[in-house]
């Protein structure tokens, strides 16, 4: 763990950081905003401990109206709240893929999933039929020896070059094997599990014990929303004085890994909370799985306030993709794993004060291949020009509404093709397709590929355009053939 650096000038450099940010925001206030965090402002600070904290979290297959402040009647998360009520909430965010895997490895590299090699889940299905496995059967499993591509480049590794502490608590899902942990890949703490999911009170997956600190597989008692709130508590103390991002990549409100029928798991104070509801009900279990995140991440925004880093700290609150089972992503239609805005359009909040514009609404075109550029232009760093990015700074968007430069998206699952160009909207899969037009039917109910056959003709020929630049890109397992 990161512990404080203590020097006989830190008040000096505390006065002197203060004065600083004061001056250059009164800067901001007559500038362009789309210039307003930039490398050139955050090297002349020559002082790590001015640059930003960045702390990204992100909930596991909610939904995009689960939350009050998407529309939502019953669920109760103040903090998630608060947060959209004093930062950003933006309507049109999307991932590069309908379930977890791939979409959480594209956040950390700012890559398509088919141009990262990390395009499908890391998962046994042998669990689809009830196994449970061995400590042995698991070491030689899919779980154990797949993992995102050791050329691939992390946001944590992008930021240390700017002398960040990096942290993550939560679900890694990026390859349990020792060489995919994230102390491998350019984190300085990890506390949490590598696969896609545990029990929340055994820690197990499937059996097999599965939290770790550090390399190193550990056994622990209580509810791992707790316990990762606590960490993530901790790495922000422990921290302070010095510029850290902490990524909390919280495995709720996913359903617990086990082999029980109602996966939902919430501790019976939480449940008591929903008092006009049968805390049997899947649904109740469901919105106190959010409730007791939205607690965690009160403390994560206390802890900021109380070491004074409020006014220095971008807070990120998203999901991984659309929500699945007792969800709520009305109006849109499908859930994870279709190609239906349901399972690719997710809630996202940014609340950064003094920096960001408190209650704004944001409608603009944007993806979370944004967030690694966005998020090295925040710590003033460039990333290695010879790794090619799939996304763009998008501060400008979210602090001074300016359009978003994303025209284009692309998306791919097993056979299952979508594209959204504009506002159209294409859908190629078993499970359903059409044409649509966003801009009037956000609820993909209106197919237009026979009234419009020239725009499908279009889409067609922008999908193959991509796959074709997918196909060109330098090869990255696990699952590409080369």
């Amino acid at each position: 763990m990161p512990t404080r650096a203590t020097t006989t000038n830190q008040p000096v450099r505390e006065l002197f950081c203060r004065l600083l940010r004061r001056i250059t925001t009164f800067i901001f206030a007559g500038a362009s905003l789309s210039h307003s965090i930039c490398p050139g402002f955050a090297a002349s600070l020559d002082q790590k401990a001015c640059r930003p904290n960045i702390v990204l979290i992100l909930a596991d297959d909610l939904g995009y109206s689960d939350l009050r402040c998407y529309g939502h009647k019953e669920t109760i998360a103040p903090e998630i709240d608060r947060l959209a009520k004093e930062g950003v909430r933006c309507t049109q965010f999307y991932v590069t893929w309908p379930a977890c895997t791939p979409s959480r490895a594209s956040l950390l590299t700012g890559r398509y999933p088919q141009r990262n090699g990390l395009y499908d889940m890391i998962r046994n299905d042998m669990v689809n039929y009830g196994h449970r496995y061995t400590e042995a059967e698991y070491d030689l499993s899919p779980e154990m020896t797949l993992g995102m591509d050791e050329r691939e480049r992390t946001l944590a590794e992008v930021l240390k070059t700017a002398g960040y502490t990096c942290g993550v608590v939560g679900k890694w899902d990026g390859g349990r094997a020792r060489r995919y942990l994230p102390l491998q890949r350019g984190f300085d703490f990890f506390y949490g599990f590598a696969n896609t999911g545990i029990d929340y009170w055994t820690h197990q997956r499937y059996g097999i014990e599965s939290m770790f600190r550090g390399n190193e597989r550990i056994e622990e008692e209580g509810y791992s929303t707790d316990l990762f709130g606590r960490e993530a508590v901790r790495f922000i103390r422990e921290s302070k004085g010095r510029p850290f991002f902490l990524y909390v990549p919280f495995n709720a409100p996913h359903g617990a890994s086990n082999l029980e029928k109602d996966s939902y798991q919430a501790p019976p104070e939480t449940l008591a909370l929903y008092k006009d509801r049968d805390p049997k009900d899947k649904q109740t279990k469901y919105m106190a799985m959010v409730t007791r995140m939205d607690e965690r991440i009160g403390d994560i925004r206390r802890t900021i306030e109380e070491i004074g880093a409020a006014d220095n700290t971008l807070i990120v609150f998203t999901s991984d993709n659309g929500g699945s089972g007792n969800i709520h992503n009305v109006p849109l239609r499908g859930q994870k794993s279709t190609m239906f805005e349901g399972g690719l359009r997710v809630p996202m909040i940014a609340w950064w004060p003094k920096r960001l514009p408190a209650g704004a609404v944001n409608n603009e075109f944007l993806t979370s291949l944004e967030w690694l550029p966005t998020l090295a232009t925040v710590a003033g760093v460039k990333p290695d020009e010879k790794i090619k990015l799939d996304g763009f700074d998008m501060l400008p968007v979210l602090a001074a509404g300016e359009t978003s430069p994303r025209t284009k998206m692309f998306w791919e699952r097993r056979g299952d093709r979508a594209a959204r160009v504009g506002n159209w909207k294409w859908v190629a899969s078993a499970k359903g397709g059409g044409l649509f037009d966003l801009a009037a039917d956000v609820s993909e109910k209106h197919d237009l590929s026979a009234e419009r056959p020239e725009v499908v003709r279009q889409m067609e020929a922008e999908f193959a355009a991509w796959r074709q630049e997918m196909d060109a890109a330098e090869p990255r397992g696990p699952f590409r053939d080369y």
